[in-house]
């Protein structure tokens, strides 16, 4: 299944795209991508099934495919855009690495059972009401398969996050220029905890990294919850 809604990520990463081809030697899950932990908090991914959600240019999937050995590692998104970009950048990859052109929820449910790790670096979890995505996330999982994201910690204005499981619209880009917006989940921490609970998550757990210096700072929680083994 694929999106056929106005395309609002027609030009993130693009002018990078252009000049950039390069699989990344790094993958951090703070918000400036300067420090931080790395792909360790996903555990050992040698010979794992696992999917990035909301994976844009495919950037961090690409450096887990080459450097830590996953059997499979599948790069879900629903942009038109972005997946032409994935594939234009990372082709080569594949296998391990596919490019999945869907919504994020839509794949989930069409594939009970199928990952041993998913993650979200303020990709769909961001983007989708986790009403929805995270009990689809908990069923694509095996039993003892294990979620991570990074999401903010507080909106860039540094306005606190939602105390309950309410979207914001941010400012975003339509295909031809024109000013749009999209929803965006900001939460507490306490408000993952609980819809991540009420999803059927166990082992549920929040770390708050701090902002860095660049533009535009702002802190990073990581999240890390696991599917029960029976």
């Amino acid at each position: 299944m694929t999106t056929t809604t106005t395309d609002l990520w027609h030009h993130y990463g693009r002018a990078r795209a252009a000049q950039d081809h390069a699989v990344p030697d790094s993958f951090r899950w703070t918000w400036d991508q300067q420090d931080g932990p790395g792909p360790e908090v996903l555990g050992d991914l040698t010979g794992k099934t696992v999917a990035d959600l909301g994976a844009g240019a495919a950037r961090h999937a690409a450096h887990l495919a080459v450097h830590h050995a996953p059997n499979r590692i599948d790069a879900v998104d629903a942009s038109t855009a972005q997946h032409s970009m994935a594939t234009a950048l990372y082709a080569d990859l594949a296998p391990p690495l596919h490019f999945v052109h869907a919504d994020v929820v839509a794949h989930l449910r069409v594939n009970p059972g199928a990952y041993d790790v998913l993650y979200s670096l303020f990709g769909a979890v961001d983007f989708t009401d986790p009403r929805e995505l995270l009990p689809a996330a908990a069923d694509a999982l095996r039993p003892g398969g294990h979620l991570v994201f990074s999401t903010l910690a507080h909106y860039l204005s540094g306005k606190p996050g939602q105390p309950d499981v309410t979207a914001a619209e941010v400012p975003a880009k339509a295909p031809g220029g024109e000013s749009a917006t999209m929803h965006r989940w900001v939460l507490q921490e306490h408000v993952w905890t609980k819809v991540l609970a009420q999803a059927g998550f166990t082992d549920i757990r929040v770390e708050e990294l701090p902002a860095g210096d660049g533009p535009r700072p702002a802190a990073t929680l990581l999240v890390t919850a696991e599917r029960p083994a029976t």
